[in-house]
């Protein structure tokens, strides 16, 4: 729509949710690379819905394995609460590869504590496995980078 000096534009607050919407969809990653990323994106949920519930619950083995770490169990309950929004964004269309790159970092600092206070105890996942399960994440999040800066975009304006 072109405009000419005696009108003005009005821009609601609904217009930019659309454009926003509108911007996002257009970001999508061709058909094939999503259904991949899609079908990656259910299984690590689940995985990780697993994984979150006994920490939040105080399982004993989640109990025991944070109180190896030191820094007392408010952490249990923060990667707990962490991984479990990491989850429920990763089922959310606009909001996945940013869900995705924060379980990278929460995988990130798994790595660290597995490999150097949890290395020689009966708990803590291997280091390897948290790795490989960050660089998956970091995957996710680099094929839904068109979707990040939409959302960046978006969050801007």
């Amino acid at each position: 729509m072109k405009l000419t000096g005696k009108e003005t534009a009005v821009i609601t607050s609904t217009a930019r949710v659309t454009a926003a919407r509108l911007a996002i969809r257009e970001a999508r990653p061709r058909r094939l690379i999503s259904v991949l990323l899609w079908g990656v994106q259910i299984l690590l949920a689940v995985l990780f819905v697993s994984v979150a519930v006994p920490k939040l619950t105080g399982g004993q083995q989640a109990v025991q394995e944070f109180g190896l770490i030191g820094a007392g169990q408010w952490l249990r309950y923060f990667v707990g609460a962490a991984e479990l929004a990491g989850t429920i964004g990763l089922l959310t269309p606009w909001l996945a590869g940013l869900a995705a790159a924060g379980l990278a970092a929460v995988m990130a600092g798994a790595t660290i504590f597995n490999a150097t206070v949890l290395n020689h105890t009966a708990y803590g996942a291997p280091p390897l496995a948290t790795a490989v399960l960050c660089a998956v994440f970091v995957l996710i999040a680099y094929g839904r980078r068109q979707q990040i800066k939409a959302l960046w975009a978006a969050i801007r304006r």
